[in-house]
């Protein structure tokens, strides 16, 4: 189990076998996640959701418009 300590400015180091397994470099962004019941998740945000844009192959097909989408509104 890795290990790390907290600054008197909040800060702290990610230990490396933790930044190995996550293969983060400079500039990797982490993202912290608090559970109900206080663990903290941290995770390597690798992608963005506008990287992932036209990944998928459209449709052939007939097109829903907006309102047909949301029919509740």
């Amino acid at each position: 189990m890795a290990e790390s300590t907290l600054t008197a400015k909040g800060q702290t180091t990610v230990p490396a076998e933790v930044r190995a397994r996550v293969q983060a470099k400079p500039g990797t962004k982490l993202v912290c996640s608090v559970t109900p019941d206080g663990t903290i998740v941290v995770r390597a945000k690798t992608k963005s959701i506008l990287d992932m844009a036209g990944m998928l192959p459209a449709r052939k097909g007939k097109r829903v418009a907006i309102e047909d989408m949301n029919p509740w509104r």
